[in-house]
């Protein structure tokens, strides 16, 4: 994918204006492309570093109904990477070791000019003012969910059940109750392409 250069150039520009780094929130529904945009985003804008959003996950909760994605654990993603990334003070985090199912080892937050992030439910009202760039992947929750199944079956992952019982609920419960895609400042139609 090869990201619309008018938001490259965008992020550049907020970047070079900016008196500190800035945090670009790349949102969207499970399956929607927020990945892969956000891989894209970084190997265009110099001097950006990505936040891999399935990191700040809580394997349990994720996989548990909620209305607003309990599972997704913003205040440790604010507290010990998007606020020190925007300070430049730097900062201590711990990934979710899928692995183990526990906190990895600490590790120092990336340093760059840019960090974008990429998370469900990461439009929220516990993260949105430490974002300074919101950009939502326009894609329509039954293509996300189609593409997302498609993605788990070619990686051998068999999801149904959590996609169809837990993950498009919840979806659904949250853009009811967040209104996400009216919070992104840009859309981002599929292909990488500013939406209409």
């Amino acid at each position: 994918m090869i990201p619309d250069s008018a938001l490259v150039s965008r992020i550049e520009s907020m970047a070079q204006d900016a008196e500190r780094p800035v945090v670009v929130g790349v949102s969207g529904f499970c399956g929607s492309g927020k990945s892969t945009l956000a891989r894209a985003l970084v190997d265009a804008v110099p001097g950006s570093v990505r936040m891999r959003g399935d990191d700040f996950l809580d394997p349990a909760r994720s996989h548990h109904r909620s209305s607003d994605w309990d599972g997704v654990e913003r205040v440790r993603l604010r507290d010990t990477v998007l606020r020190p990334f925007r300070s430049g003070t730097g900062g201590i985090f711990q990934r979710f070791d899928w692995s183990t199912r526990a906190l990895g080892e600490p590790e120092p937050v990336p340093v760059g000019r840019v960090l974008v992030v990429d998370l469900i439910g990461l439009f929220h009202p516990e993260v949105l003012d430490d974002l300074d760039l919101t950009v939502w992947c326009d894609v329509d929750l039954d293509t996300a969910v189609a593409r997302g199944l498609a993605r788990d079956r070619a990686l051998g992952r068999s999801h149904e059940r959590l996609w169809h019982d837990v993950w498009v609920p919840n979806e659904r419960d949250f853009a009811e109750r967040f209104a996400p895609r009216s919070m992104a400042q840009v859309l981002v139609q599929s292909g990488g392409q500013p939406a209409d």
